[in-house]
């Protein structure tokens, strides 16, 4: 009786939090209430649909602009991006690259693709991203520095870079993995794919390391459809990542020539185009996430047995997808809880499985990963589009 009551009210406060809707509410859904058909059907009318034309170079400007960095280049996705800022960070052959454990499988897979190995590292409560202190800690345990970089003792590989990754939106606490970059010699690439509109301590989540990236998936807070962007705030870099990314196609007004293997990754004209149109929007989309999750916080403040969970108090989180944090006690009720809500149109879902249980990163190395495993069973994302929060803003202001 006590489980079905715990279910019962966590339901019963979603609901009140959520817009009538007779189909099921969605995990993120896309909002396009801009410019966005003026723009892509400027490109149809233009012909102007593939990597060529105006709104990638606009894209990517808007981007640079907004993030505070001084590159951005617009690629085909997340993933593509994660890859080209992996080699430019020189992982190659059997390099360790210590990545989160708890992360979406396109950050351990991009590891792979430059042929490395994904060495899985356990997170913090406080912000679902890299423990610092517990990194620190192991690679006391496991790092040797030599003349030509930093080795797993273990393996006797190298390890490159480590890959923070800002989950569901919330900036990991990124100044203490940065000291700790610099004291091993490795090399920083950010997983920024979730955190658009994110800062820590005041300044963009992006802005660390060598490079970072981002998504513009349907499902995230800007989508392209499909799409992607490395940031960085070395120039020579970023024009070094659009040359290869573009093939390596040395510019001459009719001949192909390449003078690197490079590689297909550009984001065509018509996807950035979608891009430009929600930039100008991402203000309002903040704006209406926040609303959604302070919503959301009231709402579960008295059921005992779960909590939503907030910000880091060094960040500012876009939201992306918020979360719940069962207690563990009551960490059996997870399925049936996600049962319930499925069968009251609530589309919600578990967090990924964790890298090291996948059976292609099962042999990898890894730390003690007790926080991760504790994670995953107990954190539950509900409904996050920012449009959920229209209905309120509009009765609002009819009052007012």
């Amino acid at each position: 009786m006590r489980e079905k009551l715990l279910i019962e009210r966590i339901i019963g406060a979603i609901r009140d939090v959520l817009p009538e809707s007779d189909r099921p509410v969605g995990l993120h859904e896309p909002y396009f209430g801009g410019n966005e058909w003026n723009y892509v059907r400027e490109c149809i009318d233009t012909g102007w649909v593939s990597y060529l034309g105006k709104f990638v170079d606009q894209f990517e400007n808007v981007l640079a602009e907004f993030t505070g960095v001084k590159k951005a280049v617009a690629l085909v996705n997340g993933t593509a991006a994660l890859h080209i800022g992996l080699k430019m960070a020189g992982v190659g052959y059997k390099d360790e690259v210590m990545v989160p454990a708890l992360t979406f499988v396109a950050t351990a897979n991009a590891v792979t693709y430059c042929g490395g190995t994904p060495h899985f590292i356990d997170s913090e409560e406080k912000t679902l991203g890299i423990n610092p202190a517990k990194l620190a800690s192991y690679l006391g345990e496991i790092a040797e520095i030599r003349d030509d970089g930093c080795f797993n003792k273990k393996t006797g590989h190298y390890i490159r870079v480590v890959v923070p990754m800002h989950t569901f939106g919330h900036p990991v606490d990124i100044d203490p993995l940065a000291d700790l970059c610099r004291a091993y010699g490795i090399e920083m690439i950010e997983d920024a794919a979730e955190s658009l509109g994110s800062y820590y301590k005041g300044r963009h989540t992006g802005n660390w390391g060598k490079c970072s990236v981002l998504s513009f998936n349907g499902n995230k807070i800007v989508t392209t459809g499909g799409g992607g962007a490395v940031l960085t705030n070395d120039e020579t870099l970023g024009e070094k990542i659009k040359y290869l990314t573009a093939t390596a196609k040395i510019p001459h007004r009719w001949e192909y020539r390449h003078d690197s293997v490079g590689y297909n990754y550009r984001l065509p004209n018509i996807n950035a185009a979608l891009g430009c149109a929600q930039m100008e929007e991402l203000h309002s989309f903040l704006e209406k996430k926040r609303i959604l999750a302070s919503k959301y916080e009231a709402a579960m403040s008295d059921i005992e047995g779960v909590s939503f969970f907030k910000e880091p108090d060094f960040a500012r989180s876009n939201y992306w997808l918020n979360l719940l944090l069962l207690d563990n006690a009551c960490v059996d009720q997870r399925d049936k809880l996600l049962e319930a809500a499925h069968t009251h149109n609530i589309i919600m879902r578990p967090v990924w499985t964790l890298m090291h249980k996948l059976p292609m990163y099962k042999d990898c190395p890894k730390m003690d990963l007790s926080t991760a495993e504790s994670l995953e069973r107990r954190i539950i994302n509900i409904p996050s589009s920012p449009k959920l929060a229209l209905q309120d803003i509009r009765i609002d202001k009819e009052v007012s």
